[in-house]
């Protein structure tokens, strides 16, 4: 594909009305888009740039709207443009926006295409630009203006100089910047243009900046690093190989800051240097100290610094447990769960992984130290089935350390992450699980941090990362949990744990009801994460109490999107036509517990359909746990049934919870409309029945 076919005519609205808001606008672009033969699926591309507006919006400075994704559904890298005769908001600082690109690439793009995609985000801070897009007169103006930034060298984009410098001599101050956003397409190389033209006009400072987007990473070279006065990192995801930078003072902020604020940021790091008490980044020897975990104007408050450390260590930490959880479950489909279930202390499944091999089955009868079980599964099945609950045990066993390392990791860079899995290794030696490995995850984090804004001899700079930063946190960390926390946590998880397995009744049912609260209540979000964490934290001990956790969490989790599918199809007239094709795929979505299915729904009507499915999780979980459901699978909904047992209490808790959010959805839409989408839907049905 050429970079001229990027974008054509047909993908070119031009002063037209699409909708009052963000969900109508992006719905008739996707429309477009799929017009246009550049997807195949309008319903799932509206749907997957609604799921990424749901975490940030992309109103930028002009009255300018960015919504933009990967999907599965995109066959090329395409633009598609709409100049709106009703503004509509986007969150941009200056109000609702007029001009909306969708930026929409496939599934896996290489890096060429999201550079072509990227270089569009990047002159969208051009003044200039942004007149010459509300000025043109006709379809094909505009697709030539856009083809020259996409595909030419405009002469004032900034983008075009390397690692984005400001022009600028020697002499003054050298700043440097790290930009990235989690999709990597627009905001990372618009924050660094905003950054880099806002640079151009301070005497007096050179700035360097690092894009670490999709289409490319470019580290700055290490000369720039080494003599930079001073680093900004405007970025919504951790910055890679952040110890490079250690010992400079640092302005930190979310990516949107550095393009709504590119003035203020600059003029922060120009203060920084001048300041022997700002904030410095961690992970080596800097020349001075200073408390990196004070908060500082432009820098990020201990709070919320804590929070992303612990949701990357959760990140991390999720893929241990989908492999290691579903292994184990596949492993008691095809061997039983007698392999999993001890005989005078011995596991079977350990047994017949370390004495047989493929040609050496086990026997289906066994003598464990006096005591004789016959296997109902054959051979064979009985070896690869322990060999896969062996494999998915040592997955389950890294999921204290590595959400421990990777919490530590999040705060201090590459010298906390040794620390940090010792202290998660710790936390299991100990049974302090994965209680231990929070509090080891923030204090090898804090420690790493502070070991590395000590000054230390030039001698010694080049070992602090590498051999005394992760000696000393390993040393503390240690220390403090066999001395002193270590048996105080252990013995609060222990109390937590057998409280959990003496749950029945009412305890067990006010349990349930508070997971599936949770669960629905922001759908993927930090809240829906901190039960997930907790049902799959404790499923790697294999007790009944976390199985029926596990089944709670899960079951709840699904109702959003099941619910809204029904519901779009019992009553199609209280839905807009958007909402309708959303429904036709969010049912499957629901059965695989991907609750985000709901996401679209949620975002165009929160006060009706965020209660309504709240409302059936907490059934869900509640009849889930009074009936003693578990689950060894910590994740695939309905596929993963094998490993759910009652299955029919199951299914029964899932029909409750549905049956309950389904009838709520239509009652609030019904007697409590959405005046907005109300219109809408009966706009909708009017054309349908027309049609």
């Amino acid at each position: 594909m050429s970079d001229s076919s990027i974008i054509s005519t047909d993908l070119v609205e031009l002063d037209v009305d699409f909708g009052s808001d963000t969900t109508e606008v992006i719905t008739n672009l996707a429309k477009v888009v799929a017009d246009a033969g550049r997807a195949t699926d309008a319903e799932g591309l509206a749907k997957d740039v609604l799921a990424r507006e749901s975490k940030a919006a992309t109103g930028v400075p002009g009255g300018v709207a960015i919504p933009h994704c990967r999907s599965a559904s995109v066959t090329e890298p395409t633009l598609a443009f709409a100049r709106l005769k009703n503004p509509v908001d986007f969150g941009g600082p200056d109000g609702a926006a007029n001009l909306v690109f969708m930026i929409a690439a496939p599934d896996g793009a290489g890096k060429a295409h999201l550079k072509i995609l990227s270089k569009l985000a990047r002159n969208l801070v051009r003044k200039e630009f942004i007149e010459a897009l509300r000025g043109a007169a006709t379809k094909e103006e505009l697709v030539e203006l856009v083809t020259d930034v996409v595909a030419g060298t405009p002469k004032k984009a900034p983008a075009d100089e390397p690692e984005g410098a400001s022009a600028k001599d020697d002499d003054g101050l050298t700043l440097v910047a790290i930009t990235a956003c989690p999709t990597g397409i627009a905001h990372t190389y618009m924050a660094a243009d905003a950054l880099a033209i806002a640079a151009k006009e301070m005497p007096g400072v050179t700035l360097h900046v690092e894009t670490q987007g999709s289409s490319s990473i470019t580290p700055l070279p290490e000369d720039i690093v080494k003599k930079a006065d001073a680093v900004i990192f405007a970025t919504d995801i951790g910055v890679k190989d952040r110890q490079r930078f250690a010992g400079k003072p640092v302005i930190e902020s979310g990516v949107k800051r550095a393009i709504n604020e590119p003035v203020k940021m600059l003029e922060e790091a120009v203060a920084a240097t001048k300041n022997p008490n700002a904030p410095k980044v961690a992970g080596g020897g800097g020349s001075s100290s200073s408390d990196s975990s004070e908060a500082a104007e432009g820098g990020l408050s201990v709070g919320k610094r804590m929070q992303q450390a612990v949701m990357t260590g959760v990140s991390y930490m999720v893929p241990f447990v989908a492999a290691g959880g579903l292994l184990l479950a596949l492993g008691f489909l095809v061997g039983g769960y007698q392999i999993g279930e001890q005989v005078n202390g011995i596991d079977p499944w350990k047994q017949f992984v370390t004495e047989y091999s493929l040609t050496n089955l086990p026997p289906t009868t066994v003598d464990f130290d006096g005591k004789e079980v016959a296997f109902a599964y054959p051979a064979f099945a009985l070896y690869l089935g322990s060999v896969l609950f062996a494999t998915g045990q040592a997955a389950m066993g890294f999921v204290v350390a590595a959400l421990s390392g990777y919490i530590s990791y999040a705060m201090a860079g590459r010298p906390g992450i040794a620390p940090g899995f010792v202290g998660g290794a710790i936390s299991v030696t100990l049974g302090a699980g994965f209680i231990g490995g929070l509090v080891t995850g923030l204090l090898s984090g804090a420690v790493a941090m502070w070991l590395g804004n000590q000054k230390v001899p030039k001698v010694l700079q080049s070992l602090m990362p590498v051999v005394i930063i992760p000696l000393g946190t390993s040393l503390v960390v240690g220390l403090v949990m066999f001395l002193l926390l270590g048996r105080p946590l252990a013995a609060i998880l222990s109390g937590l744990q057998n409280w959990l397995t003496s749950m029945s009744g009412s305890s067990a049912l006010l349990l349930g009801v508070i997971l599936g609260l949770m669960m629905c209540f922001d759908l993927g979000g930090p809240v829906n994460k901190a039960a997930y964490l907790f049902a799959t934290a404790g499923l790697s001990t294999g007790d009944e109490a976390s199985l029926k956790i596990m089944a709670a969490v899960m079951g709840a989790g699904m109702i959003p999107p099941i619910a809204l599918s029904i519901a779009t199809m019992l009553r199609k007239n209280l839905f807009t036509a958007a909402e309708q094709e959303n429904g036709k795929s969010a049912w499957l979505l629901g059965l695989s517990f991907i609750s985000e299915g709901a996401i679209p729904f949620a975002a165009s009507d929160p006060l009706r359909v965020i209660p309504a499915t709240m409302a059936g999780g907490a059934v869900t979980g509640a009849i889930s746990m009074v009936l003693g459901v578990g689950s060894r699978a910590p994740h695939g909904g309905i596929f993963v049934f094998f490993a759910i047992s009652p299955l029919i209490g199951w299914i029964i808790a899932l029909v409750a919870g549905i049956a309950v959010s389904t009838v709520l959805i239509i009652a609030l839409k019904q007697f409590w409309p959405n005046k907005t989408l109300m219109a809408q839907a009966a706009k909708d049905t009017a054309q349908a029945v027309a049609a």
